[in-house]
């Protein structure tokens, strides 16, 4: 069995309760719930999956704590380990820039060997542009607590499930 840790970076609080509900989805102990100001090569190694999930601020950026995070990933052998990624963002006041976080994590992370799982169809949401979107899908999963908080619980069931399938 994979053992599962959650990482995030959350400015407003947020970010981090979307990450306890997901961890709840996905049968991981709050215990295994961790701020991404927190992360050390010596807790990733304790994973074989991380989920890692961003805000994204400003002009389509990382939540601040990930730049240091960033760089404890990269400095890791994450060859043997997924990567599941979800992230925050307002499909309205930012639409062109929607969940850019997750573009971001997905770009710093994708030469690192890791297996990324969890890419969501694009269908159902409605954004102008979106780094986070690769080979016409979103990279992780996106949530918009902004506009669409009432889709939230529905979309994080069906990607816990669709995480949970391709990690077994």
């Amino acid at each position: 069995m994979n053992k599962i840790g959650v990482f995030y970076g959350s400015t407003t609080g947020t970010t981090e309760e979307l990450a306890r509900r997901i961890a709840e989805k996905l049968d991981v102990p709050s215990a295994d719930v961790f701020d991404v100001s927190k992360l050390t090569e010596a807790l990733v190694n304790e994973y074989d999956v991380l989920v890692l999930g961003s805000s994204t601020w400003g002009a389509g950026e990382l939540q601040d704590d990930w730049y240091d995070g960033v760089k404890v990933l990269k400095k890791c052998d994450l060859s043997h380990k997924s990567v599941a990624l979800f992230g925050c963002g307002d499909s309205d006041s930012y639409s062109d820039t929607f969940c850019d976080a997750i573009g971001i994590l997905y770009e710093d992370l994708k030469d690192t060997h890791c297996k990324f799982c969890g890419a969501t169809d694009t269908a159902g949401y409605t954004f102008d542009s979106s780094i986070a979107v690769v080979d016409g899908k979103f990279v992780g999963l996106p949530l918009d607590e902004v506009n669409e908080d009432s889709k939230t619980d529905e979309r994080i069931s069906a990607w816990a499930e669709q995480v949970k399938q391709e990690i077994s």
